[in-house]
Parts: structure tokens; C-alpha cells; sequence
């Protein structure tokens, strides 16, 4: 379970406002309660996700009335080269009424203050722009913007790190990586800092190779890939307390049937496991084993014998497994009992793909046990019935507003793209919009001014500045986990 509340310290760029944002996440992370999953600062606005269970909003409440902030101290100035070559230059010039030379100086004019890092993994959301280049996004989201591209929204300027989709206005590119996972310190820039772009010419910076969390030669070898699937991922319960650095919550897309999966092989919930999609790999087991599978949209063969879902089985060792797909949904959970080695990165061995962390199994890969732990198989559970039509309930999201939400009860949609990150739903047009960027919640349904519907999954962006005027309830986001394109989806209040 999760829930979320907005702190809002000031409407619009507020330097004192982000002060006290940045101030009291800071003393919130120091030493994080249990329960507390999130603290995400963006300009004067402070997003808190916490379990309810563990933490109670009372609770959460008067532990932040009793906090000491400390001052925030200023950051440094950092210059950035930029090479004044983007996509959009042209069209931000026409209809600024400028010429490219001029749009080129004014973004070079100011000094920015970096008020958040976010969206995806260090991209620093700076302003204020100057009033001439305060264009709006574009109507919707480009799926892919190139790594390292500087651009304009609105009062804000930013850069991207890493390919991944943007609504921006694109002007150059950074001849500065502002992130590298490689590095010891991966973020070139921290809320507070000061930039100032510098014109200049020269090479387009490279982009990292992911980082390897699979360890080259695990302890306990237990499973050999001998061809993989079409996105194989070793996953935990997720990266938390770290949506401040951009970073993605990763972690399982369909969560029940990976604590299922886990549970029937007696492994805690979050221990590591892998997740496969549509076309399962095929894997050989090096030693004998017990494991389980849970999920919907494929069934496993183990030496050309079927093995049901929700049952834990012994997979002897030299014994092949394979998925074959069947039914309704896309993605399962293999368990192994002692749960499956990898090396974490900032507290979770999930892979943050956009943000190069982590990569999908490739033929060759040898996965170790976590532990060695006798485990007994047979053990059975009854999955729950996936539906044919994806029904989920609805709840206010922090735009909330009545015609928005009226207009996505009406549906029905269907899916359109489905992905980590989130789905594109088509159907009845929903009135979307734009303002300052801010956090995402888990489930927040996005509208842009294209009318079309973006519900935020696992590995979305932790900042974004299209309105959100609904999310979909904690207990339906399992059911995201299992669309795939062509679904239908119909939502409903609650």
C-alpha cells in the first residue's frame, strides 16, 4: 500500500520556498522513519509517499512538525558548454518572434538555480528562462529525446541526461554529461547550484554503458541463460528514498505476483527475482532447485513438463526451463528459494534502464543464489482471475478537476503503448494541461494538452509538469503491470 501528500511552501519560483522544501527533506532523510518510501523536493513543493500501515499520516504528520531544519547552504557555479544545435532552435526563434542568434543569448543570459533534479535520473530542472523564451511544451510527449539535448519549458531550462521521451523544446546539447552511474559522485549538479550555459563547439559527450549489478562470478552458481527472453529483468522490492536524485522506483510492475512468487518458495517479499515478459527466456538450472512461477500471460515447462502457476516445484539440476505464452496478460515472476545475487545500487539491485543501471539477461549470463536455504516444494496458491477488461478504480490526483476525472470515467480506452515506464491510453479526449514541474505519484493518470492519457508506472519519471487530475488506486497497479497493447481499460471511482 502507498499513499502520498503534496507539501506546498509557495506558488510558482520561490527561492525561499525551495529552501524549505530542500530543508525539510533533508532532515526527513537523515534518519527516515519506516514506512516512509519517498521525499521528493521540486521548487516549492515537497511530495512524501509513505505506507499507511507502517506509517500512519497522523504520525507522519507530527514528525514533521517536530523537525530542526538546518539552512540550506548555496550551491556552486558550474559552467556548462552547450552547442547551439537543436532540433526546435528554428522553431522557438519564429515564434519568439527572434532570430536564432538571439534566442542563443538570451538562454546564455542568466544564471540559473537548479531548484530539483528529477524525471530521469540527474536532470536538472533550472529557471527562470527569460520571459521571450517562455514557450509552452509541446502538445505531446516526443517518445525519444537524444542524451545530453539543453531545452525550454515554460520559466524552465534542463538537461537531458539520458535518451528517454520529452515534452521540451529542444535548443543545443551539453558538451557536459550532468550524469554518469559510473562516476563516484554520479550527479554533475545538486538542487541550490548555479549554471550558466557558455556557446561553444566540440564533441556530443557519449553515453555510459549500463552498469553491471550482476556479479561476474557469483557465489552459489544456480542458473545458466541459455537464450533470452524479450526483457528479462532481475528485480528486488525497488529503489526507495531516492526520487529526489531522478532515480526510478523500479522494482516489480505487477507486485502481487511477484510477492506470490516468493512466498512460494519461502523467500521474503522483496527478495530478488526475475521478471520476465511476453516471451520468457530459456534457462538451465546448475544445481538442483525449488522455484516458482507467478504472473499471467505465460506457463513454464520444465523438462517438457508443464508446471502451472502458483505452485512451487523442484527444477532438478541440468533440467531446461522454458515459457510458453498463454492467456491473458504479459509478465511472470520466477523465484528461486535463497532468492537470486546481484550487487545493489543506491539500496536496490532493481536496473533503472533510461538511467543505465542494471540490463535485461543476455544468452551466457550465469545468476547465483542469494543464499543457500532448504525449501520444501508443492507448496500451491490460487492466483486471482485477470480480467478481460482492466477495471480500476480511480482516485483524485493532485490536479484534480471535475471535468478531467468525469471525462476518464466515461471510457472505455484502450491501450495503446505499454512499457516499464507507463501506459498511452486512446479513448474519449480528457481535458490535460501544463504548469510547473513537480513529483509523480505511482498510478498518476497525466494528461498533457493532447487529451490523451498517460498512466505512470514503475519506472516513470519522478518529476513532470503535465496535469494529473487523478491516480489509480495503490490496489489496482498490479493490473497495469499485466496490460498489454490492445487492452481495453475502464475506470471507476471510489
Amino acid at each position: 500500500m502507498l499513499e502520498g501528500v503534496y507539501l506546498r511552501f509557495g506558488e510558482g519560483l520561490s527561492e525561499e520556498g525551495s529552501r524549505r522544501a530542500l530543508a525539510l527533506a533533508g532532515a526527513l532523510l537523515k534518519n527516515p522513519p519506516p514506512g516512509l518510501l519517498d521525499a521528493v523536493p521540486a521548487y516549492s513543493t515537497l511530495y512524501l509517499e509513505y505506507d499507511p500501515r507502517r506509517l500512519p499520516r497522523g504520525r507522519l504528520l507530527r514528525l514533521l512538525q517536530a523537525l530542526s531544519l538546518d539552512e540550506v547552504e548555496e550551491g556552486r557555479v558550474v559552467e556548462i558548454p552547450v552547442r547551439y544545435d537543436g532540433e526546435d532552435l528554428l522553431e522557438v526563434a519564429a515564434r519568439a518572434g527572434l532570430s536564432p542568434e538571439v534566442v542563443k543569448a538570451l538562454h546564455g543570459k542568466p544564471l540559473y538555480r537548479v531548484y530539483a533534479l528529477g524525471f530521469t535520473p540527474g536532470f536538472p530542472f533550472m529557471a527562470p528562462v527569460e520571459p521571450p523564451l517562455r514557450l509552452p511544451r509541446r502538445p505531446h510527449p516526443r517518445p525519444k529525446v537524444p542524451a545530453h539535448c539543453v531545452a525550454v519549458a515554460g520559466v524552465q531550462t534542463g538537461i537531458y541526461p539520458l535518451p528517454s521521451p520529452g515534452g521540451w523544446n529542444l535548443l543545443g546539447t551539453a558538451l557536459l554529461a550532468v550524469y554518469d552511474p559510473h562516476r563516484a559522485e554520479p550527479f554533475l549538479l545538486r538542487p541550490g547550484d548555479r549554471v550558466r550555459f557558455q556557446e561553444a563547439e566540440g564533441p556530443t559527450p557519449g553515453e555510459p554503458a549500463p552498469l553491471e549489478l550482476l556479479p561476474q562470478e557469483p557465489r552459489l552458481p544456480a542458473i545458466r541463460v541459455e537464450e533470452p527472453g524479450l526483457l528479462d529483468l532481475l528485480v528486488d522490492g525497488g529503489r526507495f528514498l531516492m526520487g529526489r536524485f531522478g532515480l526510478a522506483r523500479s522494482g516489480p510492475l505487477d507486485p502481487y505476483s511477484a510477492q506470490m512468487a516468493n512466498r512460494l518458495v519461502g523467500n521474503r517479499p522483496d527478495a530478488p527475482l526475475l521478471e520476465v515478459s511476453l516471451r520468457g527466456p530459456v534457462l538451465t538450472a546448475l544445481r538442483p532447485l525449488v522455484a516458482a512461477f507467478a504472473g499471467y500471460g505465460l506457463w513454464v515447462e520444465v523438462d517438457g513438463a508443464e508446471v502451472p502457476p502458483g505452485l512451487s516445484f523442484l527444477w532438478p539440476k541440468g533440467k531446461a526451463l522454458r515459457f510458453r505464452p498463454g492467456g491473458l496478460g504479459v509478465r511472470g515472476y520466477l523465484a528461486v528459494a535463497g532468492g537470486l545475487e546481484a550487487t545493489p545500487f543506491l539500496g536496490s539491485a532493481s536496473p533503472d534502464l533510461r538511467g543505465r543501471i542494471g540490463r535485461p539477461l543476455r544468452a551466457g549470463d550465469v545468476l547465483g543464489l542469494g543464499e543457500e536455504r532448504p525449501a520444501r516444494p508443492g507448496l500451491a496458491f490460487a492466483p486471482r482471475p485477470l480480467p478481460q477488461v482492466l477495471t480500476l478504480r480511480l482516485l483524485p490526483g493532485p490536479q484534480f478537476g471535475r471535468e478531467a476525472f468525469q471525462a476518464l470515467l466515461q471510457g472505455p480506452f484502450r491501450v495503446a503503448r505499454a512499457d516499464r515506464m507507463g501506459l498511452e491510453l486512446l479513448g474519449p479526449e480528457v481535458p490535460g494541461g501544463e504548469g510547473l514541474s513537480e513529483p509523480t505519484p505511482l498510478g498518476g493518470v497525466q494528461v498533457p494538452p493532447s487529451g490523451r492519457p498517460l498512466v505512470l508506472l514503475a519506472d516513470k519519471g519522478s518529476l513532470g509538469g503535465y496535469a494529473k487530475p487523478a491516480r489509480v488506486d495503490p490496489r489496482d497497479l498490479w493490473l497495469l503491470g499485466q496490460a498489454w497493447p490492445g487492452a481495453w481499460v475502464r475506470f471507476r471511482a471510489t
